[in-house]
């Protein structure tokens, strides 16, 4: 049951969404357990494999180049860096390793060659591999899957009413098309949205509604809670109380039974216990380690302990998938042939050097 159809409406979701908050976990526990494991929580890692300098203007982030938030931007990291990251990763109990870029698009270039051979290295350490890139293309989409892409994520991040209200720089409709281009690649699709921007509750059920309208809704349903970054639009936006992520986490289980919902940003302000709502409620997934691409965010220690006064265990890689196959890429093959046969070329090339003579 990919929707429920029972709560497949605004005015149902409303209704649920505003139900008492403990009948409202029941319900969603229940749920939870027909069609998960509910003592399984994946252990997902993220890093900023390029930080900074973002063309966008999206209100809450600080990688827009416009907004002065100090953060100071970085080049695209080497494969050697992200390797060593994701053995880190991994030996720390993360089975998924998320490669974020502050990009607004996937360009084909050097860069993009650079990420497909991240992704090559990453799956091939028997690793879930996600990406969030910005927009791509059908074909973009493509040669990630080729390179072993195991998810893509892309949120959606707020209702198509509230949307504008964030971002200028580019169109709800973009956002649809990027999750489509991931699917029609066949790549799972991560996209989920952010509360605590000062949005309706509207808005948030807005968001549920236009995951129902996909054809496929998302493989995974990330939801984070606001943090507010100064220099940003949003810096002074007051936190949620963590009720709400609750609440949101719950509702978002039950509208979807066999989506991960994924406990994301803002875990930072949320106690035990309320994390302990979330997981009973239907979360089945957290970001380990200590930073959030730029933000803060529990180290591996803290979770680890977590897990084991509730009972948690890490959930294994592939546990909902195949793992993807890493196929050699086209278009780095040729580049690499090419190198290789100017190399020789070079090696084999006889040069005399011109005699000058001096009177």
């Amino acid at each position: 049951m990919k929707v429920n159809p029972n709560y497949n409406t605004k005015e149902t979701l409303l209704a649920l969404y505003n139900k008492p908050l403990l009948e409202l976990v029941f319900e969603a526990a229940t749920i939870h357990r027909q069609f998960h494991n509910p003592r399984e929580v994946q252990m997902s890692s993220l890093i900023s494999i390029k930080t900074g300098g973002c063309s966008e203007d999206c209100g809450y982030c600080p990688q827009a180049a416009r907004y002065n938030t100090g953060l100071e931007a970085h080049k695209l990291m080497t494969v050697e860096s992200v390797v060593d990251q994701a053995k880190n990763a991994k030996a720390n109990g993360s089975s998924r390793l998320c490669m974020g870029a502050a990009w607004r698009e996937v360009r084909d270039n050097k860069d993009f060659d650079t990420v497909v051979e991240m992704v090559q290295a990453v799956n091939n350490m028997d690793m879930e591999v996600c990406c969030t890139l910005g927009m791509l293309t059908e074909e973009q989409a493509q040669r990630l899957k080729n390179a072993g892409l195991f998810a893509y994520n892309h949120n959606l991040d707020s209702s198509k009413d509230f949307y504008k209200d964030i971002i200028s720089t580019r169109e709800y409709e973009d956002r649809l098309n990027t999750i489509e281009n991931a699917r029609k690649a066949g790549i799972t699709v991560c996209s989920g949205g952010i509360i605590g921007m000062g949005e309706a509750i509207e808005d948030r059920v807005g968001l549920l509604l236009s995951y129902m309208e996909m054809e496929t809704p998302p493989d995974s349903i990330p939801i984070n809670a606001l943090v507010a970054i100064e220099g940003t639009p949003l810096e002074q936006q007051k936190p949620i109380e963590q009720w709400e992520l609750i609440r949101m986490v719950a509702t978002t289980r039950i509208a979807f039974p066999e989506s991960v919902v994924r406990l994301s940003a803002g875990r930072t302000k949320m106690s035990m216990e309320a994390q302990a709502l979330c997981f009973l409620a239907g979360a089945g997934s957290i970001f380990a380690g200590d930073k959030l691409l730029t933000t803060p965010n529990p180290e591996f220690n803290e979770d680890k302990e977590m897990f084991d006064i509730l009972g948690l265990v890490a959930k294994e890689a592939f546990a909902d998938g195949e793992k993807p196959v890493s196929n050699p890429d086209p278009i780095i093959e040729a580049k690499k042939a090419k190198a290789e046969v100017r190399a020789k070329e070079l090696e084999e090339a006889s040069f005399q050097p011109r005699k000058v003579t001096v009177e």
